[in-house]
């Protein structure tokens, strides 16, 4: 039994509702995980500590947002709100009347109340370890380090500021900013490299939470491994079975990769056995094959709504941006969020264009009085909106992949009001339609060559996001149940009902009923606003902003 020595690291006095089993919950986040790879990983023996979790308590799958990429998941997973309610849809924003894009940060969420707030209105201390979209830092009843889209370990990342310099003396990269490396004849070398990164992050992330957490006491501790999302994104055609046995070294570096994982997963949960703490893995989705690489923008010229710029204007776009690759400037950021940056689109002779787009297309219709250049009148706006989606939707965009199946370049074609809920005018930063693609392809925004598929080769082989996460509950009050349910958006009112809590009447998901031994209280409060903040300076600087979006880019999530 894990005693206390002073005042400052016990539990805290706690406005409590109601008497629940789970006094304190650890909350470990394996970013993209998904049991397609950790199924067959526990049945080799490879991860031992998490197959014990899943034997002990409750598991099933966590359904992510749509689309299912990082931002907008661990942000629903923090608010128990749908993205039509928070606003995050991807890691860029387009303002459609500066026609503008720049970075989310939690600059774009203080309309919106989470979990750490919730918590420690209530009087119980949190600890927040690398959670996505927690930068800048805001204060919390405990500490904060905040996640992947922090520039670096010179930037403000921490909360109670005080602790900065006390964690780089330990971690002097407290934030994970180092992008996979790349060296030409690397080979094995720097994949091993690379690797050996990703494990250290693993354990990194641990110790850190487990000595921030005894420094300062918790009831509710939350580290978010992120970069087992990144380990898939760049190794997936060694984990995957089709293909996994064409380089068995760097196949079985990837499984160590995960061994490590599996290992600091274990340390964490043995500091909840200590501390008494029931444990919530979690990811924010799934993870599979990247095959292809679809482009709509070239769909919406082919088809008349969307005009480029003559003159060799594209050729001279593409060749300013492999300038700035040289200069060491990064994507369209690097000339103030310009749009035009690396797809020269006419808007004076465009109707609709992707804007931006991370794993799905993020449609805007160039609506007058809306964009600055808009040609496209309010009375056609819903017609055209249909029209679009139809025409994606539709044998035009049928297709026969490499093997030969017939495949629909896009599953789902969606209106954002209609998927979310909300009002548009509640929200005008969201896009017009959320184009969904296959699931074996990505959507990008830019234009290169005039193929609409751009396959990969084994060699470019990667993976990419599916909507299937996982969830694994164990501990005391936790049940023992297979199969489970649920929803992403479900994991904050489940996490308030578990800690005896009412659940604000404005979230959007349910209680898990299925992962209780006894069903919990649930009861049902109005919700407080939240208070907005009066800062509204740029989050980031021009440097900063050149560090994020090399990150971003070197995953695929800024094409």
């Amino acid at each position: 039994m894990h005693t206390y020595t002073n005042i400052e690291n016990a539990p805290s006095c706690d406005g409590r509702a109601f008497r629940t089993p789970i006094r304190r919950l650890l909350i470990v986040g394996l970013d993209g995980a998904t049991f397609d790879v950790l199924n067959p990983l526990m049945a080799e023996g490879r991860m031992p500590r998490l197959k014990v979790a899943v034997a002990a308590g409750a598991s099933g799958l966590l359904r992510s947002t749509v689309p299912p990429i990082t931002p907008a998941a661990w942000t629903t997973f923090l608010t128990g709100k749908n993205p039509g309610a928070h606003g995050i849809i991807d890691f860029e924003r387009y303002d459609v009347h500066t026609n503008k894009l720049s970075l989310n940060s939690t600059r774009c969420l203080d309309h919106v109340r989470n979990l750490w707030q919730i918590l420690g209105d209530q009087g119980l201390k949190v600890g927040s370890v690398n959670v996505p979209m927690t930068h800048p830092p805001t204060p919390v009843n405990g500490f904060l380090v905040s996640g992947f889209e922090t520039p670096g370990p010179k930037s403000d990342f921490v909360y109670p500021p005080e602790l900065k310099s006390a964690i780089l003396e330990r971690w002097p990269d407290p934030t994970l900013k180092t992008k996979w490396k790349r060296r030409t004849f690397g080979g094995d070398g720097v994949f091993r490299e690379n690797l050996d990164y990703i494990s250290r992050s693993f354990h990194q992330g641990a110790e850190m939470s487990m000595w921030l957490g005894e420094k300062h006491g918790w009831d509710v501790l939350m580290v978010v491994f992120k970069l087992v999302d990144n380990l898939q994104h760049k190794v997936w055609k060694y984990l995957d079975p089709r293909c996994s046995n064409r380089n068995p070294i760097r196949r079985d570096l990837a499984k160590q990769c995960f061994a490590e994982a599996d290992q600091a997963v274990g340390a964490l949960l043995d500091y909840a056995s200590t501390n008494k703490a029931a444990v919530l893995i979690v990811s924010d989705h799934g993870h599979g094959s990247l095959e292809g690489k679809v482009q709509p923008n070239l769909l919406l010229e082919r088809w008349g709504y969307l005009a480029l710029q003559g003159g060799g204007s594209q050729r001279a776009t593409r060749a300013r941006y492999v300038w700035d690759r040289l200069r060491g400037r990064t994507r369209r950021f690097a000339r103030t969020g310009d749009v035009l940056h690396d797809l020269a689109v006419d808007f004076s002779r465009t109707r609709a264009c992707v804007m931006h787009a991370g794993m799905a297309g993020f449609l805007y219709i160039n609506l007058q009085g809306r964009q600055p250049s808009g040609i496209v009148r309010p009375a056609d706006y819903e017609a055209l909106r249909d029209e679009l989606r139809a025409r994606f939707l539709g044998d035009e965009c049928r297709v026969r992949d490499p093997q030969g199946r017939e495949i629909h370049l896009f599953s789902e074609v969606h209106k954002p009001e209609e998927l979310y809920g909300c009002s548009r005018t509640d929200q005008p930063w969201l896009p017009d339609l959320i184009l969904t693609p296959h699931e074996s392809l990505a959507v990008v925004r830019k234009i290169r060559g005039r193929r609409v598929v751009r396959w990969l080769s084994y060699n470019r082989l990667e993976g990419t996001h599916r909507p299937d996460g996982v969830l694994i509950a164990t501990g005391q009050g936790i049940a023992r149940a297979a199969n489970v349910h649920a929803n992403i958006v479900d994991c904050a009112p489940t996490i308030l009902a578990m800690l005896g809590l009412r659940v604000p009447d404005d979230m959007q998901g349910r209680v898990i009923r299925e992962l209780f031994e006894r069903p919990p209280t649930i009861e049902y409060e109005a919700a407080r606003e939240a208070c907005r903040s009066v800062e509204k300076e740029e989050v980031y600087s021009a440097h900063e902003l050149q560090q994020v979006t090399e990150r971003l880019s070197d995953l695929g999530y800024l094409e």
